[in-house]
């Protein structure tokens, strides 16, 4: 292929679009109680979960080398696009971009553009799919950049989470707040800011119509189209992820539905029964 796409471990595409696509993915790794995980398929995904769910800490993540990025740009292909988390959650996107000024001084004949996503997970899985669509248009690298740069400013990333630990716990919720959400078994709808932040959209009782909720509510915060493609990634939650699939289809005209499994550092922030979705 001309080009390749480099993702970190936040981008959770599947197998199947890593060899369709020719893209590699850079692990992030994870320190909790003193152990330390490696968000590659070495993870054993359940059993990390579990652990998170006993501790009364939080995993600190710790983003790819610069070698680790260096290591995948290789290859015979003549451009590099990386997609990373966004730069105010993880220090992925200043690797990924010292890793290219790197790159180019050994490689002065490729081109390399990194993304930063101001996103996560679906939201970096829409945006290499972004490239590989222009790419295979036959469009240049200047105006993939250029186009896909657009595409991200417009995109949304929305989430409900079944359970509410890691929130409460990095201090993004407070006890008491977190204690009456649980009282009442209240699911909150959540947004991700390009600022880094959290920002609440709304509530609803029970997880159900929390899905449900986001699903309607999608009209008023990002654009719809038929021209876009809608993902959705879930944390070990594959039938809540068809359930927001055709609550979407019943709705709304999507180009494409796609589903997708959370990795670990998805999974980290989403828990057990997350789901984040992208358009």
């Amino acid at each position: 292929m001309k080009y390749k796409i480099v993702g970190d471990s936040s981008c959770d595409v599947t197998k199947e679009m890593e060899q369709a696509y020719n893209i590699a993915i850079a692990p992030l790794s994870f320190t909790l109680d003193g152990e330390e995980f490696i968000d590659d398929e070495s993870l054993d995904l359940d059993n990390y979960l579990k652990k998170i769910a006993k501790s009364p800490n939080v995993p600190k993540s710790a983003c790819p080398s610069i070698t680790d990025y260096l290591d995948r740009f290789e290859g015979e292909h003549e451009w590099v696009f990386g997609v990373t988390i966004s730069s105010e959650l993880s220090g992925s996107y200043n690797s990924a971009m010292n890793a290219k000024a790197m790159y180019l001084e050994s490689h002065p004949d490729k081109k390399v553009h990194i993304f930063n996503s101001f996103g996560a997970s679906t939201m970096e899985v829409l945006i290499a799919l972004k490239v590989v669509e222009l790419a295979e248009a036959g469009k240049d690298f200047e105006a993939i950049v250029e186009e896909v740069e657009h595409y991200i400013d417009d995109a949304k990333v929305l989430f409900v989470l079944d359970i509410i630990d890691t929130l409460e716990k990095n201090g993004r919720m407070s006890s008491m707040k977190a204690k009456i959400v649980r009282i009442l078994n209240l699911k909150l709808i959540l947004r991700a800011t390009q600022e880094g932040t959290i920002d609440m959209l709304g509530q609803a009782r029970g997880t159900k119509k929390a899905l449900q909720k986001m699903v309607v509510d999608m009209k008023k915060i990002g654009t719809i189209s038929k021209d876009k493609i809608f993902a959705i990634s879930h944390c070990n939650a594959p039938e809540r992820a068809e359930y927001v699939k055709s609550l979407v289809q019943e709705l709304y005209e999507f180009k494409d539905i796609i589903i997708v499994k959370m990795r670990g550092l998805s999974s980290t922030y989403a828990n057990e029964g997350g789901i984040i979705i992208s358009f």
